[in-house]
């Protein structure tokens, strides 16, 4: 029996030459070569090198002539996936989706479809760019029974078709997210540079293998609200044991590591920076969900230890970090430790600072005290009436299990959101009266609440309700939220940590995790 210590390198042949110092691989030859030539072999396959102590051939993984990992793990595992990409574009169960996305060139080159194969699509493809030339001088959006957006990035035309209640805002902020899952595998720098050398380029050469990491980004704009209220889950921990983790994250460092973050349940368990590189930029929301949708996307991440290089696009959409991704409790692979570094050469420096922090977690039984929490529920707040809240972190009660209930509550609370942050008539305190419950939303300076009741609870109540609410919140505040992240110090060469001049970002001095609350 062989036994392996695997370390699984994955990088995109798709790599662009950064604009400043940042460390990052550039744009090889092969690639620019097959931007100006169709006809050559597909550069857009995943290169996978196992570290093993035996033979590449033996384990059958990574070898020339067969797929990537990822490739075949969401294969095997989501025959639903398999389906969608086989579904006939003409049948009527196609148009009857409730949220279409495609994504395509300026050329009219289909690139990605939610539902049905591109090759299919490609008529109707061609027929959204040329609504796209009719649209542009307007606002973006056709309106009918279905809302169709559209939202063009660089040589790069998204679009989405939708029967849901959402407004035009919020489908340009998903289609927003695909194209910034799209910039993480591949960078902008690097995808401007290719349709620079041809214009009618098939990017999917590039991003296959990717289309299951885009539909599970989709996935999770359906029916996840932090994605709308721009947060991130924390798993409630007691203060303590989050403390603990942070201090054993700040002691496992090296040169050029720059974030150091541990996941549970696809929620945060905790986060450390490094403090050269906060003061020049800050961690978005947004670029923490494009790395958990990454690593929720394929449990080939369960596999051994994984380096490969990910954009974060509103850190830097030119530039590639290098994460290192580990799952700490095989077989279960509940809890995840996921190190960035701006060194390319940095995995095993990184390796061995997994191996501290395993050892320090062992000693202090830090993984079993993880398995054992439990997500908060409604009926502890203690208040009566109330079926469901948001306070960034959210609670599903029992009414809520079901797909088809909370799809219809997130989309009334979508209407609450659009209300609340409208252009032309922003409001603060809303109360709303629907058929089966009652809502009332609530926005201070401080903080941004969404709460649900049931049917016949009247305003003053329900206000009163809310102030018990926002007292436990307070009293659990530590338990529940990371308010501020820990920081460490490395010797990281400065000029890696340059974030590139981004001055239509928000002031480097802010604590970028503020949001994450």
């Amino acid at each position: 029996k062989v036994q392996l210590r695997t370390a699984t390198y994955i990088r995109y042949k798709a790599n662009s030459e950064c604009q400043n110092n940042v460390s990052s691989p550039t744009l090889d030859k092969e690639t620019e070569d097959a931007a100006t030539d169709n006809d050559r072999s597909d550069s857009g396959e995943f290169v996978v090198t196992m570290l093993a102590k035996a033979k590449l051939e033996e384990q059958g993984i990574g070898v020339k002539g067969r797929s990537s990992p990822l490739l075949e793990v969401g294969t095997q595992e989501t025959p639903a996936f398999i389906s969608h990409r086989d579904e006939d574009v003409t049948a009527e169960s196609w148009r009857q989706h409730r949220k279409h996305v495609f994504v395509l060139s300026e050329a009219g080159k289909p690139i990605y479809s939610r539902y049905g194969s591109e090759e299919a699509l490609s008529s109707t493809m061609g027929v959204m760019m040329a609504l796209v030339s009719f649209v542009q001088s307007g606002d973006n959006i056709i309106r009918s029974e279905h809302i169709v957006v559209f939202l063009q990035k660089g040589p790069l035309v998204l679009v989405c078709v939708s029967s849901s209640r959402q407004t035009e805002q919020q489908l340009r902020g998903e289609l927003l997210y695909v194209y910034y899952q799209i910039i993480s595998m591949l960078t902008q720098a690097s995808i401007s540079r290719i349709f620079e050398h041809k214009k009618n380029y098939d990017l999917r050469r590039l991003l296959a293998g990717s289309e299951k990491i885009l539909d599970g980004l989709l996935n999770l704009l359906d029916s996840d609200p932090s994605f709308l209220l721009a947060a991130v889950h924390c798993l409630p921990l007691a203060c303590s044991l989050r403390d603990s983790l942070s201090q054993i994250l700040q002691k496992a460092i090296t040169p050029n590591l720059v974030f150091s973050i541990l996941i549970a349940r696809n929620q945060l368990l905790t986060i450390v920076q490094e403090k050269t590189v906060i003061e020049d930029a800050r961690l978005e929301p947004a670029d923490v969900h494009l790395l958990l949708n990454l690593i929720g996307a394929s449990s080939a991440f369960q596999a051994g230890e994984i380096w490969t290089p990910i954009c974060l696009p509103l850190f830097n959409p030119d530039c590639y970090f290098y994460a290192y991704i580990s799952y700490l409790d095989p077989p279960e692979c509940t809890v995840c430790l996921l190190l960035l570094s701006t060194d390319k050469e940095a995995f095993y420096a990184v390796a061995e600072c997994k191996r501290k922090i395993e050892e320090a977690m062992m000693a202090q039984n830090s993984l079993s005290l993880i398995a054992k929490v439990q997500s908060y529920s409604v009926s502890q707040v203690g208040v009566s009436d109330l079926r469901h809240f948001m306070y960034k972190p959210f609670d599903v009660p029992d009414n809520y299990r079901h797909e088809e209930e909370k799809m219809r509550l997130l989309d009334l609370y979508r209407y609450m959101h659009n209300r609340i942050h409208s252009t032309s008539r922003p409001l603060k305190l809303i109360y709303h009266v629907a058929e089966r419950e009652t809502l009332l939303a609530w926005v201070t300076s401080k903080f941004e609440l969404y709460t649900c009741f049931s049917p016949l609870v009247t305003k003053a109540c329900a206000i009163t309700a809310i102030t018990k609410l926002l007292r436990w919140i307070k009293k659990e505040e530590d338990r529940l939220f990371i308010r501020y992240p820990p920081k460490y110090s490395t010797t990281p060469n400065p000029s890696k940590s340059s974030r590139g001049g981004k001055s239509d970002q928000q002031d480097s001095t802010d604590n970028g995790f503020l949001s994450l609350l």
